[in-house]
């Protein structure tokens, strides 16, 4: 990538939280259940927080974008948020749409700053990123000259954990016998070559959503929400709604919006969770096309 001004990186880089999704996609799972098992077969730490919650992404991610973006490590900055609150029904209507959900590491050069960020993510099925599976991990490069490349391997297990250990203590080793004048600086760019480009806050991120609403099944509903996207300027790019079973009362309605700022986003949910036919808050994941 020497010759490419990096565009982007997407990543799924977690291989425990990946190995969750896949199994609970697979196999109708829930979240707790596929937990255990993680933490069975050594995939999942005791305490999972850091796996689980993205926390782990994001370490990984905050180095990827200061080394693609010459920017200082900032991880402070990164908004992560994890799989835990993930429902099963949200992969099952992703699939319906032809989605599938991973938890991704995004860092993206904007016209205003650097995206930052990891959360649940809905990915085209088509796309080789949609289909890493269990606990392999794959890194998603974007270059102006040579376009998207991948790179895929094991990213969860006590022998691929323990070949990065080792990788990492012999990359030490060879920069303390190195020349000084000519080794490959820390995080591939001279210091005084580090840029002061500003890491967006999450508000000003530009993405797709999934919006999925438990509302009332009565007329008018749909017509209150169209409204109040309509006002914020987000405009609809595909529509499900569930059919509710025999005396129901209520039934899921799911939005794919087209790109919009996120603090739209926002403003829309709090206007919508305000209406007295949402039955409970709507659940809200970013999409990407990955194009």
């Amino acid at each position: 990538m020497t010759a490419n001004r990096i565009e982007w990186i997407a990543g799924i880089i977690n291989g425990t939280t990946n190995f969750i999704l896949s199994e609970m996609r697979d196999k109708g799972l829930t979240f707790a259940t596929v937990l255990k098992e993680a933490q069975r077969l050594g995939y999942a730490e005791a305490d999972p927080t850091f796996d689980i919650e993205g926390i782990d992404a994001a370490h990984k991610l905050t180095i990827m974008s200061a080394i693609a973006f010459g920017i200082p490590m900032q991880f402070d900055k990164a908004h992560v948020e994890g799989i835990s609150k993930l429902e099963a029904d949200d992969i099952k209507y992703a699939e319906q749409l032809g989605y599938r959900i991973k938890l991704l590491g995004i860092t993206r050069r904007a016209a205003n700053g650097i995206e930052l960020r990891v959360h649940p993510t809905l990915i085209p099925a088509k796309r080789l990123l949609a289909n890493v599976e269990g606990a392999m991990n794959a890194v998603l490069v974007k270059g102006d000259a040579v376009g998207s490349s991948l790179y895929y391997g094991k990213g969860a297990g006590a022998e691929p954990t323990a070949s990065a250990v080792i990788a990492d203590l012999v990359d030490v080793t060879r920069m303390h016998t190195a020349d000084p004048e000519h080794r490959v600086p820390h995080l591939a760019f001279q210091p005084d070559a580090v840029s002061d480009i500003p890491v967006l806050p999450m508000a000003e991120v530009e993405t797709s959503y999934y919006m999925r609403l438990r509302v009332e099944d009565r007329r008018g509903v749909l017509a209150d929400i169209t409204r109040i996207l309509a006002d914020e300027n987000i405009s609809v790019d595909a529509m499900l709604q569930r059919e509710p079973g025999e005396g129901e009362g209520e039934t899921d309605i799911i939005f794919l919006s087209h790109v919009c700022k996120e603090k739209a986003a926002d403003a829309a949910i709090a206007r919508i969770e305000a209406l007295p036919s949402v039955r409970r808050r709507v659940i809200r994941l970013r999409l990407e096309e990955l194009t």
